[in-house]
């Protein structure tokens, strides 16, 4: 078997093992890579106790907000788009009148990662 500076070990990545694929040694994730690991589902069940008046809709989590006019609804999703942009994690983002629909998922992972629920934590502080 190939090995990677004489050492070869089982490699274990966001709780996936590769068995005898592994040539590096066991590493910690870096925090950023973590943040970006899909949840389980009782991780997401666990996370969303965390974020009031949130629900899971599929691979994403939504919420919904009803303002007084549109320029109250606008003014809001220009604040989330500050938040947004300072994460570097999008939101999908519905706007009919007075009404807000967001909708958070992390599109590359394909699922729900902790990105999604810390926006989430930051947007219910607005």
């Amino acid at each position: 078997m190939p090995t990677i500076l004489g050492v070869c070990t089982l490699l274990t990545l966001n709780k996936v093992d590769f068995g005898d694929a592994n040539l590096l040694p066991a590493m910690a994730l870096p925090e950023s890579v973590a943040r970006r690991a899909l949840l389980s589902d009782d991780e997401i069940a666990g996370r969303l106790r965390e974020v009031p008046n949130w629900s899971r809709a599929g691979n994403a989590i939504e919420r919904t907000w009803t303002f007084g006019d549109f320029s109250e609804a606008l003014a809001f999703v220009n604040k989330v788009g500050a938040l947004a942009e300072a994460m570097n994690h999008h939101p999908d983002i519905a706007n009919s009148w007075a009404t807000v629909r967001l909708t958070l998922t992390t599109h590359d992972k394909g699922g729900l990662t902790n990105l999604d629920f810390d926006l989430a934590k930051k947007i219910n502080d607005l």
